[in-house]
């Protein structure tokens, strides 16, 4: 779950879309119905999202725990840098929240969500899995 206007967390989808060679990390933007219905189930608000979310085998993750659980899905080298969850939570989140607090401002905002291209388009979950 991540903000889809936002160009750092844009960037970063981007980032992880290459590196993710087996596609198994699926990305919902915040302001869809079903991101914002994920957005309220686990204590993020979606108008004003705090940390993106990564929902590892039905736990949902944030801030330095999410990066950790993303980087651990990806192959080597990338999942070695894992241990940034590791790193005493405290000064960690904290440097990940000024990041968080000041993401527009580094990195600008989106009049609009992030497209996906055709070929990325199975990536993206815009509506909740039909049970």
């Amino acid at each position: 779950l991540f903000d889809g206007v936002c160009n750092l967390c844009s960037g970063s989808v981007a980032v992880v879309l290459k590196l993710d060679r087996e596609g198994v990390i699926r990305f919902t933007p915040i302001q869809s119905p079903y991101g914002r219905q994920l957005a309220l189930a686990h204590g993020l608000d979606p108008d004003n999202p705090t940390s993106f979310l990564f929902l590892d085998h039905g736990q949902a993750l944030a801030k330095t725990a999410a990066i950790g659980a993303l980087l651990r899905r990806l192959g080597p080298p990338w999942r070695w840098l894992a241990f940034v969850d590791r790193l005493p939570r405290g000064p960690a989140d904290k440097a990940y929240d000024w990041i968080a607090a000041n993401r527009y401002r580094l990195m600008g905002k989106r009049d609009v969500c992030r497209v996906p291209s055709p070929a990325e388009r199975a990536r993206f979950i815009l509506e909740p899995p039909k049970p």
